[in-house]
């Protein structure tokens, strides 16, 4: 199953990499800051197609679709068919395609695609995670040696002070701070050890749930602000780390 989807995904990334004059081919949602272009619905329904000629019997619940079934219930295929949209746009080549299939809300397989850096991150339940084939760890470094990426949540302009604060009390105890933009590739640097932790206030099951199941295989932690389960049907914060810095959640929340 994993092969079969880490081909469907590859065929999308053609869609990405063939993308010309994409400001022209991009809108609005609900902001300025909310983008989406003709290249997300063309490769989300891309996906849509070859994911469901692989599992008919699996619902599909991806950014772009109007109407969203449960995805907690029986298969679901999990889809940001172009994680990084605006990165996309402004052709920054940071942006990615995030899979993820799950059985009764629990994810089995993740895949995280950057057609830009030919970087395929995957996991599978129980089986670990791999970037281009090879195994991947978190890191054992302490935040006083890490590194600390950070979500802004721009569609959810009222989590902007608290997460400039969460920022600042990281940046004070840590190395540095980036902000790369998307989401599922920051969980997946987190996984492979080029950063110690990531979080971000506002988060949706498709920006999470391929990375997520990646970062665990790979030893890292990922729960929301309260310490729950990151959800597969609603909006969520997010908190991710190395098993080392899991606990320092609790100590930098404002």
């Amino acid at each position: 199953m994993l092969e079969k989807i880490i081909d469907i995904v590859k065929r999308a990334g053609e869609i990405v990499l063939s993308a010309e004059d994409v400001r022209a081919h991009t809108h609005t949602k609900t902001s300025a800051a909310d983008l989406v272009t003709d290249y997300d619905v063309q490769v989300e329904a891309f996906l849509h197609r070859e994911l469901l000629l692989l599992l008919p019997e699996a619902v599909f619940y991806g950014e772009e679709e109007a109407e969203r079934e449960d995805p907690t219930e029986g298969w679901a295929f999990i889809v940001d068919p172009i994680d990084g949209t605006t990165n996309f746009v402004r052709g920054i080549g940071h942006s990615n395609i995030s899979v993820a299939l799950a059985r009764d809300g629990e994810v089995q397989y993740g895949v995280v695609y950057n057609p830009y850096r030919s970087e395929l991150f995957t996991g599978s339940r129980g089986r670990g995670a791999f970037l281009n084939g090879a195994p991947i760890h978190v890191s054992d470094l302490p935040l006083s040696e890490g590194i600390c990426i950070m979500g802004t949540a721009i569609y959810r302009r009222e989590f902007i002070g608290p997460s400039m604060a969460m920022a600042e009390a990281l940046f004070r105890r840590s190395c540095d701070l980036r902000r790369f933009a998307a989401a599922a590739l920051d969980l997946c640097y987190v996984a492979c050890g080029r950063a110690e932790v990531f979080f971000e206030y506002s988060l949706c099951p498709w920006d999470h749930a391929a990375g997520g199941l990646i970062l665990t295989e790979a030893g890292g932690k990922i729960c929301t602000f309260e310490g729950d389960q990151p959800p597969l049907s609603s909006r969520c914060s997010v908190w991710a780390s190395n098993a080392v810095n899991a606990d320092v959640m609790g100590e930098v929340l404002p």
